[in-house]
């Protein structure tokens, strides 16, 4: 590193559990973020700013003067911008040090098999079940630890899945693609300001962490956030016998 960037990183270096090391791996990682919104946008800004060497931001849509409501790496003078290109001006303006990619389409699996191998992390910053289960696919597939987050309304979720780990379970063996629940949108729903930012935060921190190496205690479970009492609960899943893309996993 340089003695730039041991200052700008010294708070990091002070940590023994992250330490010169630790740093280094960040510089030299990759993570692919799908989605530049609401979760998005913390996990970009802190990831930029933790100094993660290489940023994929996968966004198709552009900036609205709705999202600016919780959308924090958005400001007024980008609306009508793509997300991805908004967001990566705005992580450029933390950290310029940091590669960032601004990827403008959907995340569909020919795309994310061209953007995941050799990736560190992948965080699905998304709000749609068929995207998340591409992302999954595409994780198992690929080796790289998925790191997921999803809120709406007052609740939050974040689980992580790390497919390194033959015992660890998929997101389809939590939410089966055939059993998706009903599907529901901000735009219809509403969404609390800050729950976006309290799990795309914490999203960025398990990132963080199994990039570094500290792994994540939230393989194989969920953790849920009631944002109206600020309450957390943790449900342990196993992985499911019979999982398509598990079994995809084990084949090959």
């Amino acid at each position: 590193m340089t003695d730039e960037q041991l200052l700008r990183y010294s708070r990091h270096i002070l940590l023994d559990e992250i330490g010169v090391e630790g740093q280094e791996r960040l510089l030299a990682a990759h993570a692919v973020v799908v989605g530049a919104g609401g979760l998005g946008s913390p996990v970009a800004l802190y990831l930029a700013s933790a100094g993660v060497g290489r940023i994929t931001l996968i966004d198709h849509d552009t900036v609205d003067a709705t999202n600016l409501q919780r959308q924090i790496a958005h400001d007024l003078s980008r609306v009508g911008l793509p997300k991805a290109e908004s967001a990566q001006v705005a992580m450029h303006a933390i950290n310029p040090e940091v590669y960032v990619q601004p990827v403008r389409q959907r995340a569909d699996d020919a795309l994310l098999d061209r953007l995941l191998p050799g990736a560190s992390v992948v965080l699905d910053c998304s709000d749609n079940f068929a995207t998340r289960h591409a992302i999954n696919r595409a994780s198992v597939r690929h080796g790289v630890p998925l790191v997921a987050g999803a809120a709406i309304r007052f609740d939050g979720q974040l689980s992580v899945f790390d497919p390194r780990d033959p015992h660890s379970p998929c997101y389809a063996c939590l939410f089966p693609a055939g059993q998706a629940p009903e599907e529901v949108r901000c735009a219809t729903m509403g969404v609390f300001a800050p729950l976006v930012g309290i799990i795309g935060t914490m999203q960025a921190a398990e990132a963080l962490k199994l990039i570094v190496g500290l792994g994540s205690r939230l393989v194989g479970r969920l953790l849920m956030l009631d944002g109206r009492g600020l309450a957390f609960t943790e449900v342990a899943f196993a992985r499911q016998p019979g999982c398509p893309v598990c079994d995809a996993r084990a084949a090959g």
